[in-house]
């Protein structure tokens, strides 16, 4: 599949659009995700154009993967969440909805139900401490 240079993560990149960003690099963005499944739930994305993990360049999966761990921790610390999951879709079969590598950070609880994902944006207000909570915790 091509890349997309009009996907909302290129126009997020490009400033087109809002975004509560925790961390930003010369080849990497995290911000939270708008349709959280989880509070604190997370995105990392490498500011290369990439589809999939298999269109990324070795230097752009190292840095990909570099500030996926950071923030991660970040997060973990920030919930003090006592579980972490990440998730990396490829392809639409795989129920990846944005045509622009990104790694999902999530907190886990025992007992905690995650909302189906990409169902119903959050407010900005609450997005907006959550993403200060993350950054005061890198």
């Amino acid at each position: 599949m091509a890349y997309d240079p009009n996907n909302i993560f290129a126009r997020i990149l490009r400033g087109e659009l809002p975004k509560f960003a925790v961390y930003e690099d010369d080849l990497t963005l995290a911000f939270l995700d708008i349709m959280p499944a989880t509070e604190g739930h997370t995105l990392v994305i490498p500011k290369e154009q990439a589809v999939t993990i298999f269109d990324v360049s070795p230097e752009g999966a190292a840095a990909t993967i570099r500030t996926t761990q950071k923030v991660a921790a970040a997060v973990k610390k920030a919930f003090a969440s006592p579980g972490l999951m990440l998730a990396q879709l490829n392809g639409a079969e795989a129920g990846q909805s944005v045509p622009h590598l990104h790694f999902h950070i999530l907190p886990r609880f025992q007992g905690l139900d995650m909302k189906l994902h990409g169902r119903t944006v959050a407010d900005a207000k609450v997005l907006a401490p959550v993403a200060e909570k993350i950054r005061a915790a890198l």
